[in-house]
């Protein structure tokens, strides 16, 4: 899988803050949950606590390509709902890149070599 589809609807992120699983790091706050879609959907969210609107979006570019970059590694069958926290702005996408391989590895969210 080489792409996303990005979470858009207000239903879908209240579902997954709701009832999905939650993974906390001083970095990025991650909530998941299998879909029924076959496809991975992610949303990228940042609140004013990060700072003003260039610093937010600067913050949502930077966790977007970060996640980009292991996408490819990720199991299809997951929505996924990054939340941004105050450090994020000062991490660079391949430290945050890190981070999340780090949480999906622990989480077994990513595909090992037999199902790829």
């Amino acid at each position: 899988m080489s792409d996303f589809v990005t979470l858009k609807n207000n239903t879908d992120f209240r579902r997954l803050y709701n009832r999905g699983i939650s993974i906390t790091n001083p970095a990025l706050v991650i909530y998941y949950s299998k879909n029924r879609a076959g496809i991975c959907r992610i949303g990228i969210t940042t609140s004013k606590k990060i700072g003003n609107a260039v610093e937010r979006n600067h913050s949502r570019r930077l966790l977007k390509e970060a996640f980009r970059s292991i996408c490819p590694q990720v199991k299809p069958q997951y929505d996924i709902v990054i939340v941004a926290r105050s450090k994020t702005k000062y991490m660079k996408s391949t430290r945050l890149a890190e981070i999340m391989l780090g949480i999906f590895e622990v989480q077994n969210m990513l595909e090992t070599e037999s199902e790829a």
